[in-house]
């Protein structure tokens, strides 16, 4: 059984989801970053069944990298967990025939335990911790991971009240602006990826941060500053193309996957529409409040052959860009 430090640590879990209320990507960062710690794991994921794959909505510690990856159901622990609707461990990745190994391989771990989330009577997902070490999890972890996937379940149905398909829209997108979320993009942007390497065409990735939130919510108040993030991301995406991507992830940043490139001055072409689009008057509490953003741009292939060193650099170029402005 858990000991009595972790059924207290569960109570304050439970207390910090509550507060939570309907906002569903929050519940699921939050799980993510806390049970690690809670459980003594080296990561944690929370995925969601799509069909014939499972996503990875939202993830920490070892699989922090992972959000937006997408694994196979019939040849995977978590795809089984789905099937069965019971915990399902594996000591040794390395050994076991029911893991994706190479999906294990590429996060780096080596044990785990998944359990379901069941959402209105069906297992629409699963919790898993992880650890770099075979044979790390003991038999009294199973208890706990149990009762926090039963807390998180019934906390997915009260937070929607849905079917699947609204689930699984209520967890890939933004709850405030309607737009992706962080793994949405990802998902987004793996598959763009995927895509330019078959097909040789370009993508850009725009990281965009909204300037000058901070004062407006010291001056005006957080539903004023409420209000400028959802006007900044329509107008994101109002100006975009249909085959492009907007996204929020993170307080005041957004993030903009652009394919097909057309061109070779396609994308400076887009970003001077955007800044236009983003600087139009825009009235807060009856005064002209005007909208600025600072804004980094990264290529693949030419300027990053992976993920992260592309997300690294187009968010140095949009720090370096922020900065310049204060100078």
């Amino acid at each position: 059984m858990p000991s009595r430090e972790q059924l207290i640590e569960v109570i304050k879990f439970q207390t910090d989801i509550a507060h939570l209320g309907l906002d569903l990507g929050g519940v699921m960062s939050l799980v993510v970053d806390r049970l690690p710690r809670l459980i003594g794991a080296d990561g944690a994921a929370l995925e969601l069944v799509e069909t014939d794959e499972m996503v990875y909505q939202a993830a920490s510690g070892i699989a922090r990298e992972q959000v937006g990856l997408r694994i196979k159901r019939a040849s995977s622990l978590s795809g089984l967990c789905v099937a069965t609707g019971q915990v399902q461990a594996c000591a040794d990745s390395e050994s076991d025939p029911r893991v994706d190994q190479a999906a294990c391989r590429r996060i780096g771990l080596r044990s785990m335990l998944v359990a379901p989330l069941r959402h209105g009577g069906d297992t629409v997902g699963v919790l898993k911790v992880m650890s770099a070490t075979p044979d790390h999890f003991k038999q009294n972890v199973f208890e706990l991971l149990t009762l926090l996937s039963d807390m998180v379940g019934a906390t997915m149905y009260f937070a929607t009240r849905y079917g699947r398909d609204e689930l699984f829209f209520l967890a890939t997108h933004d709850s405030l602006t309607g737009v992706p979320n962080r793994a949405l993009f990802m998902d987004r942007l793996r598959a763009a990826l995927r895509n330019s390497a078959r097909d040789q065409g370009p993508v850009a990735v725009l990281m965009v941060d909204l300037d000058g939130l901070k004062q407006v919510n010291d001056f005006h108040g957080h539903h004023a500053g409420d209000a400028v993030i959802k006007e900044f991301a329509r107008r994101l995406q109002a100006t975009v193309r249909e085959s492009d991507t907007v996204a929020r992830v993170g307080g005041d940043e957004f993030a903009v996957v652009l394919t097909p490139v057309e061109a070779a001055n396609g994308v400076e072409v887009l970003v001077r529409r955007l800044r236009t689009a983003i600087a139009a008057s825009f009235e807060l509490d009856g005064q002209s409040c005007p909208l600025q953003a600072s804004i980094g741009i990264a290529q693949f292939p030419d300027d990053a052959q992976d993920i992260a060193p592309l997300l690294k650099l187009a968010d140095e170029r949009m720090y370096a860009e922020k900065r310049a402005k204060s100078a």
